[in-house]
């Protein structure tokens, strides 16, 4: 059998079974396997796999048929051009996550002097932490998760990649202790505890503790603003990703906890989905509560 009708029998396959987007899926197994370009496989009408390609594309593709996330079942996704590996253990990046990490990065760009620091909280497979500690070396860049499993993984990846990160465990701002840092950037739990049964086949694959942000999707928020400003330093910023429709009260949360120059950020769909918001310059004798 051709590559062609491989692919064509395969995305009529995971067609029956609900997968979004079965050809594309399809063809980025098989070029898994194969080590070719995925659209040079979709033309190939005249080579086949030999029997232990076609062996592994199939074992690739039970677990796809499961509904098992395409990203788990290749083992990595790709982050701001760089490839991370990606399992059980961690929440799969997004793209819009990607533009957080651009907006983190061009912030530490911007600030001038030595010592800077940085914190990805509830860092999950890391790409925030690592993708800030590779493009900016001299920084020095902190990951943190309540989850083991998470942390493993910001591991894996900080040395698959070459990147500098301490990574430390604990529950949000205990992570930490005292440490304040210039840049704060998080991807916290945000979907309502109510609409996690309902989420797609694929999602509900990712771990519940990394999606469940309390019954209005606020828990986190609301925990990470208390405690901003007094692990921000002076100038330091927050940034945050938000679902949908929370940049307006993840908003105000920010701004109740005293965080100035708040505002949100559209993705690339026009959505606000950043919400930003910084820690005042103090004046003599004033403190951060």
């Amino acid at each position: 059998m051709s590559f062609r009708q491989l692919l064509k029998d395969t995305a009529c396959r995971f067609r029956a079974s609900g997968i979004p987007d079965p050809e594309v899926d399809a063809a980025l197994l098989l070029a898994r396997v194969t080590g070719r370009n995925p659209l040079t496989l979709r033309l190939d009408a005249e080579q086949g796999p030999t029997p232990e390609q076609r062996s592994a594309f199939e074992a690739l593709c039970a677990r796809r048929l499961t509904r098992e996330p395409l990203q788990y079942v290749l083992g990595d996704q790709p982050f701001l051009g760089r490839s991370f590996l990606v399992d059980p253990r961690v929440l799969i990046p997004r793209p819009e996550t990607e533009l957080l990490a651009e907006r983190a990065i061009a912030d530490l760009r911007r600030r001038r002097g030595e010592g800077l620091r940085a914190l990805d909280l509830c860092c999950g497979s890391g790409c925030l932490a690592v993708s800030m500690a590779l493009e900016m070396p001299s920084v020095a860049v902190d990951a943190s998760d309540l989850s083991p499993d998470a942390l493993a993984v910001t591991g894996a990846n900080a040395a698959r990649l070459g990147a500098s990160v301490a990574c430390l465990m604990g529950d949000l701002w205990d992570a930490v202790g005292e440490t304040r840092y210039d840049v704060i950037v998080s991807n916290p739990p945000y979907i309502p505890a109510a609409e996690c049964d309902a989420l797609q086949p694929e999602v509900l694959r990712e771990p519940r503790m990394a999606l469940d942000g309390g019954a209005d999707g606020l828990d986190f928020y609301r925990r990470i603003a208390e405690g901003a400003l007094r692990h921000l330093r002076p100038g330091g910023t927050l940034l945050l990703e938000v679902g949908h429709d929370q940049a307006g009260p993840v908003s105000d949360l920010l701004m109740a906890a005293g965080l100035t120059a708040v505002c949100a950020h559209p993705d690339l769909n026009g959505i606000r989905r950043m919400v930003e918001g910084r820690a005042g310059v103090r004046q003599p004798g004033q403190a951060h509560g």
